[in-house]
């Protein structure tokens, strides 16, 4: 099962690595999820990573007790998320969707790209593709889509790297949804 493990954001790489290093024998992974953007760096756009989740960790076990009594002896702050004193696991639903994204050994969600036209996008490469429902807003220079999902019971805003390539021209972006709409019938 997977269990969320809380940390200090900013310091998800060094824990994963302390974490994994620890408690190896309590855990089959431990990872954070990132996911794949694009900055612009002097009119240049260079492809960045950044964290999917800032502060959190995600740990595959079946003794998350086990694995919480090991991360007390860490130096670092670090703890199994609970609610009601019992250790809460993702739900499948949850787990599912960051596995489609993701796979082990590559927990990093590809920058996805698409066409907008008026308030409509429509997503024609990567992760993204058919989950366009998921969109709440788009910051076009950051190349960011902001996502509500559901993570630990709750509704949880996540950013993730969506392109824009084209916008206006409406031959280009009806082409797209064409494209897109043949892809789901056939």
């Amino acid at each position: 099962m997977w269990y969320v493990i809380q940390v200090q954001a900013g310091r998800e790489p060094r824990m994963e690595e302390l974490i994994s290093r620890v408690a190896s024998q309590q855990m089959d992974e431990c990872f954070y999820p990132q996911y794949e953007t694009q900055i612009k760096v002097r009119g240049r756009w260079v492809s960045c990573v950044k964290p999917l989740f800032p502060g959190y960790l995600i740990a595959v076990t079946n003794r998350p007790e086990e694995l919480e009594h090991k991360l007390l002896e860490l130096p670092e702050f670090a703890r199994v998320l609970s609610q009601g004193g019992a250790f809460v696991p993702l739900a499948r639903e949850e787990t599912e969707l960051i596995g489609s994204f993701t796979s082990k050994g590559k927990r990093v969600v590809p920058m996805s790209f698409g066409v907008k036209e008026g308030d409509r996008v429509v997503v024609t490469r990567g992760p993204l593709v058919g989950h366009e429902g998921m969109i709440r807003d788009i910051n076009r220079r950051k190349s960011i889509a902001n996502l509500e999902i559901n993570l630990c019971g709750r509704r949880v805003a996540v950013r993730v790297g969506l392109g824009i390539v084209t916008s206006g021209d409406g031959a280009v972006a009806r082409a797209a949804v064409a494209r897109r709409k043949a892809e789901l019938a056939g």
